[in-house]
């Protein structure tokens, strides 16, 4: 019977995998039917680490021939790099882990995802039924502990649930607004035997998000439109999940408005278009802060209006009035009350939008406004001074070298760790492609983005991945350099090397008179000589003549490639908002050029 078994999940691979039929009325285990349901779910790859409570499932999926296991050295890592599969691709990413310590390392990772709205499955090993709740040797109360941070999650009862709980688990995270579910899965579950049958329909009667938008609203909110002087279009990651670039483009030619772009939305509009005025909120331009604080009417697409977005909501554009558009109603009305609340998919929305603009034969025409915005400063990298190598330069300079690959063809992805290169890869780093920009924004987690660009790297071999990151980030998973040799994912790390924690470090000087409690890392590792360890190709530089030779030779390299650059300790990101201020009280500095 054991053999037999065994091998339904090979015969079943050999006949097609991905398609329904293939298993369809065969005996196996629920561990081999979990692989069975995620090769009809098409997925290619799964990220995670093994251990005693998921052997099963290991084991069922040695046999599969569709689907690569990806052994990252973390169980954090593993979900982030998951999370870049799915950011780079739009599908749904996949986790598995084992039970106790493999799945609480993986909160960080689903927490991530779960703010950014991100589509995963991650799949954990569970302690038998029998000894649940007794405090068993690697037992966690993985679902208590997960669940604030899940959009759904499941501890599966019988074998004979598991094919419904993973289709239900896909249509769930990509769904409405996508996210993270987990599915607990005791191991003596996994040892049961069932016939298989995947369900085709999914039938969740308290589970039915709104994509149809109301017509009312969106009448109310062309009405709005036609009466405004002075709009702006906020368009956030929601843009992003729906696929609603098009429209979005076309909204603001319509009305002839600004656009103004989230961290978690950096991409849908193209930095390139005369309309994008880049970087807002904390560490935004005046020209596109001052654009929020003196609209008369807000069109926001897809953003929850975070406080890095707005600075203090009480303050924030207080003569504008509100088009909140979110497939999400949680959303609407949680910070600031809309003028037009429009709940719906965003690409549904603003096409409905875009049609009755044109039914009211309406074309915006906002030549003062625009005036009015140009008149302001937008963001400008310090010229070089000296041998110092500035950070910002160094954006710039990696942006001109993506868009000329970018012009000959070839698609590139940059993925940030979170800091300061985060803001200045935010700020100077131009993106005009969704799913180019991959950035750890609600959470803001550190050691993100390496594992991520792995992710990307392995999701899409034909694209040119970066990951820049800094010195502290680096190294929250810097043993993921084994997994990207490991599975040949030829990532690039452009490492802004400041021998501090960056972010914190500069809050200290502006706002605890200097104290560097804790912020300074004496003791960073020879980089080069680590990635060397790894089998990594490297290169430190130090002055700024040697920063574009030593960033074309990263960029043409065949494989992993860390660039250590080093910069100024005291090198800040400006401007830089007040923190719980408005948007236009900026940090007083003398290190603000022009004040």
């Amino acid at each position: 019977m054991e053999n037999e078994v065994r091998n339904a999940l090979t015969v079943g691979a050999a006949k097609g995998a991905g398609c329904h039929s293939s298993y369809e009325g065969q005996t196996m285990t629920g561990a081999q039917s979990i692989i069975a349901a995620l090769e009809c779910e098409g997925v290619s790859h799964v990220f995670g680490y093994p251990g005693a409570q998921a052997i099963a499932i290991y084991d069922a999926l040695y046999d599969s021939k569709q689907i690569t296991h990806v052994l990252a050295r973390h169980e954090q890592a593993a979900v982030h790099e998951a999370d870049g599969f799915a950011r780079s691709t739009g599908c749904v990413g996949v986790a598995l882990v084992t039970s106790g310590p493999g799945a609480t390392n993986t909160v960080t990772g689903i927490a991530n995802a779960y703010l950014d709205s991100i589509p995963l499955v991650v799949i954990t090993g569970q302690v038998p039924s029998h000894v649940i709740g007794t405090d068993a040797f690697q037992e966690s109360d993985t679902i208590s502990i997960t669940m604030p941070v899940v959009k759904h999650s499941y501890l599966a009862q019988s074998a004979e649930d598991l094919p419904r709980i993973i289709r239900e688990a896909f249509h769930i995270a990509i769904t409405g607004r996508p996210g993270p579910v987990v599915i607990d899965v005791p191991s003596d579950v996994a040892g049961q035997t069932l016939v298989f049958k995947y369900p085709e329909k999914v039938n969740i009667p308290s589970y039915k998000p709104t994509y149809k938008c109301n017509a009312k609203q969106v009448k109310a909110a062309c009405a709005l439109i036609e009466q405004s002087e002075k709009p702006v279009i906020i368009a956030g990651g929601g843009v992003i999940s729906s696929g609603a670039e098009r429209e979005l483009a076309a909204l603001a030619q319509t009305v002839d408005a600004p656009v103004a772009v989230t961290l978690m939305g950096k991409g849908a509009f193209p930095n390139n278009d005369m309309r994008c005025l880049g970087a807002v909120g904390m560490h935004g331009s005046d020209r596109s802060n001052a654009a929020l604080m003196e609209s008369d009417l807000l069109i926001a697409v897809g953003s929850r209006l975070s406080d890095r977005v707005t600075g203090n909501m009480e303050k924030f554009a207080p003569g504008a009035k509100l088009i909140h558009i979110d497939i999400d109603p949680a959303e609407i009305g949680k910070l600031r009350e809309a003028d037009v609340p429009i709940v719906g998919d965003a690409g549904a929305v603003l096409a409905g939008m875009l049609s009755q603009l044109q039914k009211d034969e309406y074309t915006g025409d906002h030549t003062a406004w625009w005036k009015q915005i140009n008149g302001k400063n937008g963001l400008v990298a310090p010229a070089e001074q000296g041998d110092a190598i500035d950070a910002c330069a160094c954006m710039e300079a990696l942006g001109v070298r993506l868009a000329e690959a970018e012009k000959a063809g070839k698609r590139t992805i940059v993925t940030t760790e979170v800091g300061q290169h985060q803001m200045w890869a935010a700020q100077y780093l131009p993106r005009n492609a969704s799913r180019s920009f991959l950035s750890s924004g609600g959470l803001g987690a550190m050691g993100f983005g390496f594992p991520a660009a792995i992710g990307a790297s392995l999701a899409c071999p034909e694209a040119q991945v970066i990951c820049v990151a800094g010195d502290g980030s680096l190294q929250m998973n810097i043993q993921e350099m084994a997994t990207a040799r490991a599975y040949n994912a030829p990532v690039k790390v452009l490492l802004m090397n400041n021998g501090c924690l960056g972010m914190v470090h500069q809050w200290q000087q502006y706002f605890y008179d200097g104290r560097y409690s804790q912020t300074e890392l004496d003791f960073n590792p020879d980089f080069i000589a680590l990635a060397a360890a790894y089998g990594w190709k490297g290169r430190r530089v130090e002055t700024s003549k040697q920063f574009g030779e030593a960033l074309d030779e990263m960029l043409a390299c065949d494989g992993p490639y860390l660039l250590d650059v080093a910069i100024p300790v005291n090198k800040t990101v400006l401007p830089m908002v007040q923190p719980g201020s408005g948007l236009l009280d900026r940090v007083k500095t003398d290190l603000v050029e022009g004040e």
